[in-house]
């Protein structure tokens, strides 16, 4: 049994990556001495991104991964504590409210970020994650660029699906739209526009059953498909490949007590980050299923923090 005393917070951060280290930066300057409390995947998402070419204030491309030691960086040397552990219960019926870790910690605070974020589902396949960020993404609007002139595949049917495909026709020469269903789920204006797009070709019927690529300079040169209907299985020349099948937000942990939308995303009020529970904010990609940058998760998590240094002026 854990006997560490309970540690109390006037603002504790779960989660990390661009929401909760900015937050974690604006709470600390406000010198509210925040807790972050970070679980196994510190910085999230962008620590699977390696080049970074939209963030704003660098020329130069630069790492993900890299990108989030400095504002975990900066976050501890304004004055944030940072915690590894894995909240697993929360209680926001009453306050202070609570958190209790893995470890046994028990966490109170006056207020809490939350800053968990989603993670992209993928079609689990052993090649995919093998060339995941060598020619596989979850990204268009991260990666496109990468694939200037070149063909590349899309799976989903859904808005996204839609929206991705139509985005890399900016840059890519053909896109190819492959979905298991023969009907897909998007809305009907973006799918009239996705037939009217002479770069894009749709492949109904059919699933993804392995990424083709070469080891050594690692990249992808196809992917093998399944037809369901005819169980015909072929090779279709790719130099990239989109996984559009939709995103899970990490929110389990709020259910029956933060108000959520079907998909699990937390739901703010509108220009804000607070949810149904003053005193309990929401930033980046746990509440955020439109835009997904680092740039917006990390203006959200600015906005929480103010939002929390008011709340907590007030009380």
């Amino acid at each position: 049994m854990n006997q560490n005393p309970t540690k109390h917070t006037k603002v504790l951060i779960i989660g990390s990556g661009p929401a909760g280290y900015t937050a974690a930066v604006y709470a600390a300057r406000a010198m509210l001495n925040p807790i972050l409390v970070y679980g196994s995947e510190p910085g999230g998402q962008l620590t699977t991104t390696t080049d970074v070419e939209n963030y704003p204030g660098f020329a130069d491309v630069i790492q993900g991964p890299w990108l989030m030691d400095q504002m975990k960086e900066q976050a501890k040397t304004v004055g944030t504590e940072m915690i590894e552990d894995h909240i697993k219960s929360v209680n926001l019926k009453s306050t202070p409210f609570e958190a209790i870790g893995d470890s046994g910690q028990k966490f109170t605070a006056d207020s809490i970020i939350i800053s968990t974020g989603a993670q992209a589902r993928w079609l689990n396949l052993k090649s995919e994650q093998e060339f995941r960020g060598f020619g596989v993404s979850a990204c268009a609007t991260c990666d496109g660029f990468f694939f200037k002139e070149k063909e590349v595949a899309v799976v989903g049917g859904g808005n996204a699906a839609v929206e991705e495909a139509m985005f890399l026709t900016k840059f890519a020469s053909r896109v190819k739209l492959i979905h298991r269903r023969d009907s897909l789920r998007a809305e009907k204006m973006l799918q009239k526009k996705l037939m009217g797009n002479k770069k894009i070709e749709i492949i109904w019927d059919t699933v993804i059953e392995d990424v083709i690529g070469d080891k050594e300079p690692k990249n992808v040169r196809g992917i093998k498909v399944k037809n369901l209907k005819t169980n015909k299985i072929e090779d279709i020349k790719v130099d990239g490949l989109f996984v559009a099948i939709g995103h899970d937000p990490a929110t389990s942990l709020f259910k029956d007590q933060l108000k959520m939308d079907s998909d699990g995303y937390l739901i703010t009020k509108p220009d804000s980050t607070e949810t149904n529970i003053p005193g309990v904010y929401a930033a980046g990609d746990v509440k955020d299923k439109t835009f997904r940058q680092a740039v917006t998760a990390a203006g959200m998590g600015c906005m929480a923090a103010l939002e929390a240094e008011k709340h907590l002026s007030h009380k």
